[in-house]
C-alpha cells in the first residue's frame, strides 16, 4: 500500500506553498507516498458562515486512514483549527509536522526569520541610514508576522533606537488595508518614514503602488522591504528587497523527516517479527533512532531595488524569463476563462436537477483538457433534494457518509457508480498499487456560506495552485452551483404559487385566473392569423342557493363537487374552470370538440330532473349548459364565443325551469 500524507492549509500563500510542496515531493520521490492537500481560501473579512464553509474541507479526511499530517502554518493562522487537526491526529495515532509554528508533541519546521530580520534592519540602518520605520504587520496572532516585528524591535532596542519604530499597522494580510492607510497618510500630510517594512512581499508591492499613486517614488522618496522573496516581487518594479525563507528547503526537510519516520516505523515493525533476544533488535528510544522535533532552516535577506540596492541581483534576467512565459500564461488564461464561462452557461441553462447533472457531466467528459484525466466533482446527497424541498437542509459541518458522484475520472477511467463512501475521498483511487507514480490530490470545498454542497478534486496541479487558477475554478464552480440551486428553487416556488393561484381550492379544477390566461393564449393564436378549433361550454349549477339555505354550506360544497366531477367526467379531454360560485366553463378541443353534441346529451342523461322543490333527491345534480363553437366569420375574439355560449347556457336554464313547471 502507498503511504498517505494529509496536508492542511489555505491557498492565499500559493507561491510559497508550492515551493514547500515541491521540496517535500522531491524528498519523497523514492518512497511510495501520495499527498492529499486539503485547501481552502477563507479571508479575515469573510462572514463567519463563509469561513466555516471554506474550512469545512479540513473535516473531510478520516485521519485513521493516513500515515501522517502536515500543517502549513504560513498559510493557516486559525489556531483553533490547528488545535483541532492536531487533536484528531493524536486520536488517530499519527505524527504531525507543523511548518511555521511550534506545538507540543509535533515536529516543527521553521525558518530563521528572526536572524534574517536582524540582518535586514542592520542593512537599512548602516547602509541607508534609516531611522524612521513604519511596520506593516499581518495579524496579531500570526507567529511569522509577530516574530518579524519582534526582531525589528529587538534590533532597535539593542542599538538604543527604539523610537525609530514610528508605528505598527496591522493589515490582516489585506492589500486593500495598505492602500487605505497610505491614502489617508498622504491626505493628512504626514511625514514619510525612511522605510516601510512589510510582513510579506504582497504588502510591500501594494505599498509601492499606493505611494506612487500619491506622487511618491520608491526608492527615491522612501525605502520598502518585504518577506518571502516570491517571483512576483522579484520581477516587480522596483524589485522588492526581501527575506528568502527557503520554502523549498523547508519542504525537503519535511520530506526527510517523513523518510526517517517511515524508516523508524518499518524498523519497529520488523523488530516485532524478529526473535526477542536477537542482537538485530532496534531500540526505537535510543539516540540513534531519535528524530529531532525542531528543524530550523536559515533565511537570507536579499537587498533589492526597493531599498536602493541594484547590484545584489539581476532582476532584469528574471523579468525576461517571465516575459517569455507571458504568452503561454495569457493563452491558458483565455482558455481557462472560456471554460468557466461554458460551465456557467451550461449549468444555468438547466431547468431540472437531472438535466444539470447530465449536461455538466457530458461537458466535462467531452472537454476536460484543463481539469485533466484525474478530476472529480462530488456533491452532497441532499444538494439536489434541497432544491425541491425547502425543509431539507444541507450539512453545515463535515460531509455525508455517502456522497453523490457528479463527475469522476481517475487516470481517464470513468467511475461507474452514482454514489461512493466519502471516507474513500477519491472515487477510483488506486492507492493499493504501491509501484504507481506518486501523486498529489487537491481537495477544495464547494459551498454557499456554511452550507456544504460538496467538493472537487484535482490531481498533480502544482502550477494551478501557484497561479490561483484552482481558486478561481473553485469559487466560480461554487457560485454557479449556488445560482442554479436558487434559480431552480425560486422557479419551483413560483410555479407552485402560480399553481395555487390558478387552482380552485374546493373542486381542484382551474379557476378564473387560469381561464383568463387561457383566453389570452387562444386570442394570441387568433391574432397571428391561426384558426384554432375550439368550443366554449358554459355551465351553471342549478339551485345552489336552495341547497345552501336548506341543508347548509357543507352540503352546498358537496353539491358543487358532484357537479364538477360530472362535467370533468364528460369532457375529460378538455380543461375545466370554475369561474364563479356556481359557474364552470370548459374549453373543448380534440374529441370533446368533435363530439360535443353527443357528450352534452350524455351529460343530460346523467343529471337529475330539474327541481326546486324540497326535499331534493340524494345525489341531486342539475346543470344548465350552453355550447358555442368558435367561428372566425362571426367571432372577432374568444370572448365573442364565450358570450354566445353564456347566452345559450341561460337559454338552457330557462328551458329547464319551464319544463319542470
Amino acid at each position: 500500500m502507498k503511504k498517505k500524507i494529509a496536508v492542511f492549509t489555505t491557498g492565499w500563500c500559493s507561491e510559497i506553498l508550492s515551493q514547500f510542496l515541491t521540496g517535500m515531493q522531491r524528498s519523497l520521490i523514492k518512497e511510495n507516498v501520495d499527498i492529499f492537500l486539503f485547501l481552502c481560501y477563507p479571508t479575515y473579512v469573510d462572514t463567519p458562515a463563509n469561513k466555516r464553509g471554506e474550512v469545512n474541507i479540513f473535516s473531510l479526511p478520516n485521519l485513521n486512514d493516513f500515515d501522517g499530517v502536515v500543517i502549513f502554518g504560513s498559510g493557516l493562522d486559525f489556531h483553533n483549527i490547528i488545535e483541532s487537526i492536531i487533536k484528531r491526529s493524536k486520536e488517530a495515532g499519527i505524527p504531525v509536522i507543523i511548518q511555521g509554528a511550534q506545538h507540543e508533541d509535533t515536529y516543527f519546521i521553521g525558518s530563521d526569520n528572526y536572524s534574517a530580520t536582524m540582518e535586514m534592519c542592520e542593512h537599512l540602518q548602516k547602509r541607508h541610514d534609516v531611522h524612521r520605520i513604519i511596520f506593516f504587520a499581518g495579524t496579531a496572532d500570526s507567529l511569522d508576522s509577530e516574530l518579524r516585528l519582534k526582531a525589528v524591535k529587538d534590533y532597535l532596542d539593542a542599538n538604543n533606537a527604539s523610537e525609530d519604530l514610528v508605528e505598527v499597522f496591522y493589515t490582516k494580510w489585506e492589500n486593500a488595508a495598505v492602500t487605505r492607510y497610505i491614502n489617508e497618510f498622504c491626505k493628512a500630510g504626514r511625514e514619510l518614514p525612511d522605510a516601510f517594512i512589510c510582513a510579506n512581499d504582497g504588502l510591500a508591492m501594494e505599498t509601492c503602488i499606493s505611494l506612487n499613486k500619491n506622487g511618491y517614488i520608491v526608492p527615491d522618496d522612501v525605502l520598502v522591504t518585504g518577506y518571502d522573496y516570491i517571483d512576483d516581487s522579484q520581477i516587480f518594479d522596483p524589485s522588492i528587497a526581501s527575506v528568502d525563507q527557503c520554502f523549498t528547503k523547508m519542504g525537503r526537510e519535511a520530506g526527510n523527516i517523513w523518510m526517517n519516520i517511515f524508516s523508524k516505523n518499518e524498523s519497529h515493525d520488523s523488530s516485532k517479527d524478529s526473535d526477542a533476544g536477537s542482537n538485530n533488535n532496534i531500540d526505537n528510544n535510543s539516540d540513534s533512532n531519535t528524530i529531532s522535533k525542531s528543524h530550523i532552516i536559515p533565511c537570507e535577506f536579499i537587498p533589492g531595488e526597493s531599498c536602493n540596492c541594484y547590484k545584489y541581483r539581476n532582476s532584469d534576467k528574471v523579468r525576461r524569463r517571465v516575459g517569455r512565459e507571458a504568452f503561454t500564461k495569457r493563452a491558458m488564461t483565455t482558455y481557462f476563462n472560456r471554460k468557466l464561462n461554458l460551465i456557467d452557461s451550461t449549468v444555468l441553462s438547466c431547468l431540472t436537477y437531472q438535466e444539470f447533472k447530465t449536461k455538466l457531466k457530458n461537458l466535462l467528459t467531452e472537454n476536460h483538457d484543463y481539469e485533466g484525466d484525474s478530476f472529480h466533482v462530488i456533491l452532497e446527497p441532499n444538494f439536489g433534494l434541497s432544491i425541491y424541498d425547502q425543509n431539507i437542509k444541507l450539512r453545515k459541518y463535515g460531509y455525508s457518509r455517502y456522497m453523490e458522484v457528479l463527475y469522476s475520472t481517475e487516470d481517464g477511467d470513468i467511475f461507474p457508480d452514482d454514489h461512493f463512501p466519502s471516507r474513500e475521498l477519491v472515487p477510483g483511487y488506486k492507492g493499493d498499487k504501491s509501484n504507481q507514480k506518486n501523486h498529489m490530490y487537491v481537495f477544495l470545498p464547494i459551498h454557499e456560506a456554511d452550507e456544504a454542497y460538496g467538493y472537487i478534486v484535482f490531481r498533480d496541479c502544482m502550477e494551478k495552485v501557484e497561479n490561483h487558477y484552482i481558486q478561481t475554478y473553485q469559487s466560480r464552480m461554487g457560485l454557479v452551483f449556488d445560482k442554479f440551486r436558487h434559480a431552480l428553487s425560486l422557479d419551483l416556488i413560483n410555479k407552485r404559487l402560480l399553481e395555487v393561484m390558478r387552482r380552485d381550492p374546493l373542486t381542484n379544477v382551474n379557476n378564473r385566473i387560469a381561464f383568463e390566461d387561457k383566453v389570452k393564449f387562444i386570442q394570441s393564436e387568433i391574432n397571428s392569423d391561426s384558426t384554432p378549433k375550439f368550443a366554449i361550454a358554459m355551465f351553471d349549477v342549478n339551485n345552489l342557493k336552495l341547497v345552501n339555505d336548506s341543508y347548509g354550506h357543507d352540503a352546498g360544497d358537496a353539491y358543487l363537487i358532484r357537479a364538477c366531477h360530472l362535467i370533468c367526467d364528460i369532457f375529460k379531454h378538455s380543461p375545466v374552470y370554475r369561474i364563479g360560485g356556481d359557474e364552470f366553463v370548459a374549453i373543448l378541443t380534440g374529441d370533446d370538440y368533435d363530439n360535443y353534441k353527443g357528450q352534452l346529451d350524455a351529460m343530460n342523461n346523467m343529471m337529475s330532473q330539474y327541481s326546486d322543490q324540497l326535499p331534493l333527491p340524494n345525489n341531486y345534480i342539475s346543470i344548465a349548459c350552453g355550447i358555442a363553437v368558435y367561428d372566425p366569420e362571426v367571432d372577432d375574439a374568444v370572448l365573442d364565443t364565450v358570450k354566445r355560449a353564456d347566452e345559450e347556457m341561460y337559454n338552457n336554464k330557462t328551458r329547464m325551469k319551464s319544463k319542470d313547471k
